[in-house]
């Protein structure tokens, strides 16, 4: 199921929570939920878990203590708030991907769309507002550069107002997003920079920039003033985030911690595991340092 692209149907989920062990994973043996330290503020992705209907999933949150739901919009804002659910990043503003701030002819479609959004962000309470550069498309990355900060500061008087902050997320362009243009810290940190405002900020996703860069921990060290939100995923393969893969996440979510970062971190793998909810409490469990 690829990203921001699925259709909720109804399927069972079991509340579970395994143990870190990829035997009694794969046993799918769970265990009675443990309390959370929550020095990390855990968040959770739902397009991950898109069969599992939203209400529910929801109530599976509320049940695994996971208390903060990304990428999700108005339509949702309702049901997040019976259940006492954050939106720890919302969406809901934009063309998508492929078509963003780079492009200088969308600026005004662009401009319009995040001016009605970004009011309804902040009457609901949240703070988060996702957005993207768009791909190059032969666009120089100076270039592409100029054209964010041209049409985002355009938005930062509004965002200010109200106390929103857009984050650009970083996306790898070598196997999931051909073409994309913020692919990499370093462009990312400058148009930051350009911009100037820290209502601008930039989602890190750590299982994209393992692809494009790698020294995520020294990265966060050097550049967590401009990250202001993180996302997980396992590498290779976008899955569980344990020792089937490359990053070692507990040394990761320490480095966050260490920089007094108090925003949230959402899991965002996608389950191989029969039992997905039981894969997403691992992830959790594994960040929660």
């Amino acid at each position: 199921m690829k990203r921001r692209n699925f259709i909720g149907t109804s399927a069972a989920a079991s509340v579970g929570f395994l143990t870190t062990s990829a035997a009694m994973a794969n046993n799918n043996k769970v265990a009675q939920p443990d309390k959370l330290k929550y020095n990390i503020n855990h968040s959770v992705c739902y397009w991950c878990y898109g069969t599992i209907p939203f209400e529910d999933f929801l109530k599976n949150l509320v049940e695994l203590d996971i208390r903060s739901i990304d990428l999700v919009g108005p339509d949702e804002f309702p049901l997040l708030k019976k259940y006492n659910i954050h939106a720890s990043m919302c969406w809901g503003a934009g063309l998508g991907i492929e078509k963003g701030w780079n492009d200088p002819s969308l600026h005004e479609e662009l401009i319009k769309d995040y001016e009605r959004v970004i009011p309804l962000v902040a009457e609901a309470g949240y703070t988060n507002l996702i957005c993207f550069s768009g791909n190059r498309n032969g666009m120089n990355d100076l270039v592409g550069m100029r054209n964010c900060a041209e049409g985002l500061k355009k938005l930062m008087p509004l965002a200010e107002k109200h106390g929103v902050v857009l984050q650009m997320e970083l996306l790898n362009s070598k196997v999931n997003h051909k073409d994309y243009m913020c692919d990499t810290s370093e462009w990312g940190v400058s148009l930051c920079e350009t911009i100037g405002s820290e209502n601008f900020k930039l989602l890190y996703d750590i299982y994209h920039m393992q692809i494009m860069e790698g020294d995520i921990i020294r990265n966060i060290e050097d550049y967590h003033q401009y990250y202001g939100h993180y996302h997980t995923g396992g590498n290779p393969g976008r899955h569980e985030i344990d020792e089937t893969q490359e990053i070692f996440y507990p040394a990761v979510m320490k480095a966050i911690l260490k920089t007094g970062y108090t925003g949230h971190v959402a899991q965002e793998f996608v389950p191989s595991w029969d039992d997905k909810l039981a894969a997403l409490k691992q992830g959790v469990t594994i960040c929660d340092v």
